[in-house]
């Protein structure tokens, strides 16, 4: 029977794997902000097979199940791989089995689920002709996006943030491969609950997964905030 105690509850809060899974949640944030955003805007233009083959790519982490899309990633950015190896010859950088490999895995396991309802709502009809007008007034690209289409667009911007963070909260397959769960670098939360479930180390497993449910109704509570009412 579990006795899960708040000492224990206390020291798993302040652990390694929570800090990583925050630390992985802030750079997705930043990353999403900085890259995703640009690249849905990039994907709601016209139809061309460079919008497809990026439209398919960001899609690729929904369609493709994580363990074998991080396998994948793994051979691409591997010492050996077409990738990787680059890398690490002309920068001295090894991605796979680092915390950077586990952001990435993050990033990716949340990327289309901040791109692709972004690109939906870009596309609609209203915020073409309202971006439009902006710029026949003089505005530039960069500020137009910023002043009229942005604020047309905040509340699936927002949503779909908060939903993309969740999931890279959350991610297992991809991180597993490209990070390899090393204990003390790259165990986040979700894969030291399966570390502590195959030790055998209950309490401990519940006290991650409480953590976990509490991030999880952070997130639920606030995208309920995001959605109006009634709709």
């Amino acid at each position: 029977m579990l006795s899960l105690s708040w000492t224990e509850l206390g020291q798993q809060l302040f652990s390694f794997p929570t800090t990583l899974t925050l630390k992985v949640a802030l750079a997705c944030l930043i990353l999403h902000l900085l890259v995703s955003l640009p690249l849905a805007w990039l994907l709601s233009g016209p139809k061309n097979w460079v919008r497809r083959a990026l439209s398919f790519l960001v899609t690729a982490p929904l369609v493709f199940p994580p363990i074998a899309l991080g396998f994948m990633l793994l051979l691409l950015l591997g010492r050996q791989g077409p990738l990787g190896a680059p890398l690490e010859e002309a920068l001295g950088v090894r991605l796979v089995f680092s915390q950077v490999a586990v952001i990435l895995a993050g990033y990716l396991a949340g990327l289309p689920l901040f791109v692709r309802p972004l690109e939906a709502a870009l596309r609609r009809e209203e915020i073409k002709k309202l971006t439009q007008a902006a710029r026949t007034l003089g505005c530039g690209s960069v500020k137009a996006f910023l002043v009229v289409t942005a604020p047309q667009v905040g509340p699936v911007l927002g949503s779909g943030l908060l939903l993309a963070l969740a999931r890279s909260c959350g991610e297992v397959g991809i991180t597993m491969m490209l990070g390899g769960n090393i204990v003390g670098r790259s165990n986040t939360l979700s894969l030291e609950i399966f570390n502590s479930v195959s030790h055998g180390e209950f309490d401990r497993a519940m006290a991650l997964c409480l953590i976990l449910t509490v991030c999880g109704l952070f997130f639920y509570v606030i995208l309920e905030k995001l959605t109006p009412s009634g709709s």
